[in-house]
């Protein structure tokens, strides 16, 4: 269950990096990450890290696609964390090291 944990933190950290790097791209007038692939990184379990992507690099915070979508995607990513992790062991997996 340590690896799920590793993997997560790896990827919002991969996704927060990548909201910067547009965000980046946008200042310096260059080719840029569409949007529609930032919300599939925010869906596929990378919702905190858009999340606070926006936040610190304050991207994409006048998108209403993002300032709804990105909260729901980490409601989406909450819930089903929790419903893998519980069906798959029970309120033990959670605790579990």
């Amino acid at each position: 269950m340590k690896y799920v944990y590793i993997a997560l933190a790896a990827w919002n950290l991969i996704v927060f990096c990548v909201y910067g790097l547009d965000k980046y791209k946008a200042k310096h007038d260059r080719w840029r990450i569409k949007e529609r692939t930032l919300m599939l990184c925010a869906f596929f379990f990378g919702g905190l890290g858009a999340l606070l992507g926006m936040r610190v690099f304050h991207h994409k915070t006048k998108h209403r696609l993002f300032t709804i979508g990105v909260p729901l995607c980490l409601i989406l990513n909450i819930a089903a964390l929790f419903l893998l992790l519980f069906w798959h062991g029970g309120a033990k997996a959670l605790w579990k090291g």
